[in-house]
């Protein structure tokens, strides 16, 4: 299986024709912003100049002049406005459409991780399971139980259990250690004397079988 994305770079460009997107977006909004501040001054400009109550008909006309330049001002400021939210608008629906393609590849990348995560599952496990039949065949020949661990010997072979072994072993140890001769370190020297009586009266034991032997052979050989 391809582990890698065949798509990766159409991702990466429908990601940065989103970023583009947005960057407009947010131009648009600060024009809103600027159009609107706009539109604050010229109205504040429009209301601070009155209409001229007396003097000359040059002058009046001369400020009428003035307050209808600024009335002008002020309804281009209005339309400024509505254009910069109108381009906004449409920006922001350029940018909904780069994040649904972005999206739509995303989703594909999903995917892909998805099946790949559940390949290497399936591997894993198909590894496993090589490993667990090696492992019972390997046990079946050499006479093993797989799942208990038992055999028949529990001392040559060690079949049994771990608690058969330990049990048969440490009986094995005791009978060893109950056929050792037992000797009293408390007093090396009666247990020297002991020893020496226990020979002498062996050799005194054996001497009168000694000497029948040889009165035996005496009184064969004078029959002879």
């Amino acid at each position: 299986m391809n582990r890698f994305f065949r798509l990766a770079p159409v991702l990466r460009a429908r990601k940065a024709q989103e970023d583009v997107a947005r960057g407009a977006v947010l131009q648009s909004q600060a024009e809103i912003r600027h159009a609107q501040a706009l539109v604050k001054r010229r109205h504040l400009e429009l209301t601070g100049s009155d209409a001229p109550t007396e003097g000359t008909a040059r002058a009046m006309v001369a400020s009428l002049v003035a307050r209808q330049s600024l009335a002008a001002g002020l309804f281009d400021a209005h339309r400024m406005v509505a254009e910069a939210e109108e381009a906004t608008q449409e920006k922001m629906d350029e940018l909904a459409d780069a994040a649904k393609r972005r999206r739509a590849v995303e989703l594909l990348a999903e995917r892909h991780a998805e099946a790949v995560r559940r390949h290497d599952l399936a591997l894993d496990q198909q590894n496993l399971d090589e490993l667990a039949v090696t492992a019972k065949a390997r046990n079946a020949a050499r006479g093993v139980d797989g799942l208990r661990e038992e055999r028949a010997n529990p001392l040559r072979h060690g079949h049994g259990s771990a608690a058969d072994r330990e049990a048969a072993s440490r009986a094995v140890a005791n009978s060893v250690a109950a056929q050792r001769p037992t000797y009293d370190l408390a007093d090396p020297a009666q247990t020297l004397a002991a020893r020496r009586a226990a020979l002498l009266s062996a050799q005194q034991t054996a001497r009168p079988a000694d000497l029948s032997d040889d009165s035996t052979d005496d009184d064969n050989r004078s029959r002879a």
